[in-house]
């Protein structure tokens, strides 16, 4: 039996078993350095969303451990929540951004970023105002 009728030789391509089949089932292979990119990216986020939810959780706890408010809690709570969403959102984020490269479109504006910078400066800004409060009131 002769190699050259290898399916690859020619010109015919197995079929693509990876998933999510509404990302690799659509458009050209990209290059791979962009595409390891975004997935680099996605990661990033990832980590950031880990991150909040780990802050969360100390925070949670350091209230527990100093019998701060319950406004110190709400603040955990809502890291907890930020850092799921932020995660679900890299996933989002990826999968747009991998299917404009396969489909050579134009790379979607970040969703997350606008939201995560303003609910920083949000946290940010109420936790200062609880820390001049309760300064006060001593």
């Amino acid at each position: 039996m002769d190699d050259s009728s290898s399916p690859h030789d020619s010109g015919a391509r197995p079929p693509d078993r990876r998933r999510p089949v509404s990302v690799y089932g659509v458009g050209s292979e990209p290059d791979a350095r962009f595409s390891l990119a975004n997935e680099r990216t996605a990661l990033a986020w990832v980590r950031t969303g880990l991150a909040l939810v780990a802050g969360g959780v100390a925070l949670s706890t350091l209230a527990a451990f100093a019998d701060l408010s319950v406004f110190i809690d709400i603040v955990a709570m809502l890291a907890c929540l930020s850092g799921g969403a932020l995660a679900v959102s890299a996933l989002f984020s990826w999968r747009r951004t991998e299917r404009a490269l396969r489909l050579d479109l134009p790379l979607p504006p970040p969703i997350a970023l606008p939201w995560l910078i303003g609910g920083v400066l949000i946290v940010a800004v109420a936790l200062a105002a609880y820390a001049l409060i309760d300064a006060l009131a001593r």
